[in-house]
């Protein structure tokens, strides 16, 4: 079981070039997934997609690659016309306000938009080269981010199925007393009515019918399998967040029947604790891939 929420980070330098991994993650329904590189290493992009998708299925997981080469390959050009354009317009200027050429300096032209534009030459598959083995470290530390705080999150899961466990064994020892006073409202009502003239196989038979609809056996039948299910959803698959709140949903269902059902206090209490125990469930499976 994983978390969704994890973190791996590393920064080195190789060969004159800073290379800087960052991978994080939140919860997310889905899987959503963002890179953010140099606009030089796009090419890269997909790739670094499907290694991530490998090996994550939900989660809102941000890539986040930096890069600096201080031997990087770069060409300057320099646009004459340009240049020529903003030295007249210039010499104009000083004309206008009384001011002699030599303060238009080199510098000032130079310094103008267009005049020089410097480009780089990168190949991403070179650079890929020297990210990979950064990023494959950095993808493995994050997993076990998320292995590590999803050990974490199975052992605080699996403690409150125990506590759920032990509330359902709680109301099938208390299922006969349930029935028993059931049977003992039932007929005492009888006998306010009918008085004398009660016929207790016609009781039998009115409280028999009535227990079929009214016992919790079959909510405690039913409780008790959603809670294996959910136990072997825990420890058997390996993404199960969406499942665990499908069966959270079904085992309420029973729980808050048996409540409805219920005429006791240690009943009632023990129905609470479930409920308490089951919403966290519930809270924790959001954090669960």
């Amino acid at each position: 079981m994983n978390s969704m929420t994890g973190y791996g980070f590393k920064e080195v330098v190789t060969d004159s070039t800073q290379i800087s991994v960052e991978i994080k993650s939140v919860n997310s329904r889905f899987l959503d997934l963002s890179v953010n590189l140099p606009s030089f290493l796009n090419p890269l992009e997909s790739r670094i997609k499907a290694l991530v998708t490998e090996k994550v299925q939900r989660g809102k997981v941000e890539v986040n690659l930096r890069i600096h080469d201080e031997n990087s390959n770069s060409k300057i050009s320099i646009d004459h016309n340009a240049a020529k354009m903003y030295y007249d317009s210039f010499v104009d200027l000083a004309k206008e306000l009384g001011l002699s050429e030599q303060s238009i300096t080199l510098p000032l032209i130079v310094s103008q938009d267009g005049v020089l534009n410097v480009t780089h030459e990168y190949d991403a598959e070179i650079y890929w080269k020297k990210i990979e083995p950064v990023f494959d470290e950095v993808l493995e530390q994050f997993i076990c981010d998320r292995k590590r705080e999803g050990e974490n999150l199975k052992k605080d899961l699996l403690s409150k199925i125990e506590i759920l466990e032990k509330c359902a064994d709680f109301f099938k020892e208390w299922q006969p007393q349930m029935e028993g006073k059931f049977k003992e409202q039932i007929t005492s009502r009888f006998n306010e009515l009918l008085g004398d003239h009660a016929d207790e196989n016609r009781i039998m038979t009115e409280v028999a019918a009535m227990l079929v609809k009214y016992t919790i056996n079959e909510e405690i039948v039913r409780l008790q399998s959603h809670l294996l299910a959910l136990k072997k959803e825990i420890t058997e698959n390996p993404v199960p967040g969406k499942k665990l709140d499908f069966i959270c949903q079904e085992a309420n269902r029973e729980i808050n029947t048996i409540g409805s059902k219920n005429q006791f206090t240690e009943v009632g209490a023990m129905v609470v604790s479930a409920k308490d125990a089951l919403e966290n469930i519930r809270e924790q499976s959001k954090n669960v891939e």
